[in-house]
């Protein structure tokens, strides 16, 4: 089958190859775009199909940098936070999109539904720091506690860290292993790796990359904000909720990821972490997908209320709906960044007569399955909303 040229605001649609054509297929127009300095942005309608062409495009196109963005395994308004394990693997997914690392991201379709912090969170709570550097140990413990580290007696899982004297263990959020850094006076003198099991000492690195503990920032100010906009948003008294009052004291409760967009004055999807003119390629048939999450968000929000102790924000405030994700410039949510205007689209699903044969060009956004109704198709690109001031 032979690769469509896309432009800018354009849909394509092509049936869906059998067997694993579609990711030899989607692996050569990776290939393609990446030799034309652009990235590819995979949205799945189904989880599985997401991480067998994760491993299968891998297999055809070796060289390419293939990424999954992972889900939090967790349902709407969850009063559990999703496993840190998780959150390590979404935040070093978007470190590795943010500086260009990733040639195609795959993820689920309800997974692109959440609004994530801005890019711009990101790059202000990441450092380095590597052997022969100058380190305030009392500045680095502050660091880790307002990115959200969690000062432990013994560290073993991502987000955790500890100081004994001279060494201090941490595991970064995003990386596979602790490191144990060794301090000569205000002097980094080493830096290992060390098994989390035995605490032994392994091998030597140069440098350590910290990325934050959680998806939100725990400082002093992102707390202030926090509280401000629950007062600004939620009905009740906040004084009654415990969240609330934890946060005051800069705890994180179970289950605050549910109210990320307090942290922040506008929130981002995975679209802005792409960057400009990448390409967006829907697999499967997303609509009725991305429907039954939104009812179900819906139908859990309606549960959710009227708890004193536990307000809950509206799904508009945490997620895209269906109509801002499929038609962007007709719902309520106003368009995003020019970027986000000018992504190029794909499709390839199931042949139908309105798409003459599985070959059809429009400025739409662009799907896997059957193509909307040409009467809705005039909206281009992800939209993002600025959440009520």
């Amino acid at each position: 089958m032979q690769l469509p040229a896309l432009s800018s605001v354009q849909r394509y649609t092509l049936p869906r190859p059998p067997g694993s054509a579609d990711a030899a297929l989607l692996a050569a127009l990776v290939a393609r775009e990446k030799t034309q300095g652009r990235r590819v942005s995979l949205i799945c309608a189904d989880a599985f199909d997401a991480q067998r062409l994760l491993e299968e495009m891998q297999f055809f196109q070796p060289e390419l940098a293939c990424v999954l963005f992972p889900d939090w395994e967790t349902l709407p308004y969850d009063g559990f936070s999703p496993h840190q394990d998780l959150i390590s693997e979404r935040l070093a997914t978007l470190w590795r999109i943010s500086q260009g690392q990733a040639d195609v991201v795959l993820m689920p379709a309800t997974t692109a539904l959440y609004r994530l912090a801005p890019p711009s969170f990101l790059a202000a709570y990441t450092f380095h720091f590597k052997v022969k550097q100058k380190l305030d140990d009392a500045q680095l413990k502050q660091q880790l506690s307002m990115g959200g580290y969690s000062h432990v007696s013994q560290v073993v899982s991502p987000g955790e860290y500890t100081v004994r004297g001279g060494l201090i263990d941490l595991f970064p959020m995003g990386s596979l292993v602790p490191y144990r850094v060794d301090l000569f006076d205000n002097e980094i003198d080493s830096i290992r790796t060390f098994d989390p099991d035995t605490q032994r000492s392994l091998y030597p690195v140069p440098e350590v990359r910290l990325l934050p503990g959680r998806e939100f920032p725990m400082d002093e100010a992102s707390r202030a904000l926090f509280r401000s906009r629950w007062r600004e948003l939620l009905d009740g008294d906040p004084t009654r909720s415990r969240i609330y009052k934890d946060m005051g004291n800069g705890v994180a409760t179970a289950g605050i990821e549910y109210y990320l967009p307090l942290f922040f004055e506008e929130t981002a999807t995975v679209f802005d972490y792409l960057g400009e003119q990448s390409v967006v390629v829907l697999h499967g048939e997303l609509e009725p997908v991305l429907q039954s999450f939104s009812q179900d968000a819906q139908e859990r929000f309606r549960l959710a209320q009227g708890d004193p102790e536990r307000p809950v924000l509206s799904p508009a405030h945490l997620f895209l709906n269906t109509e801002q994700f499929l038609y962007p410039r007709q719902s309520a949510c106003p368009t995003g960044p020019a970027h986000n205007r000018h992504r190029k689209h794909l499709g390839l699903g199931k042949p139908s007569a309105r798409s003459h044969g599985g070959a059809w060009l429009t400025n739409a956004f662009g799907a896997f399955a059957e193509p909307p109704n040409p009467q809705h198709a005039t909206g281009a690109g992800v939209g993002r909303k600025r959440w009520p001031a």
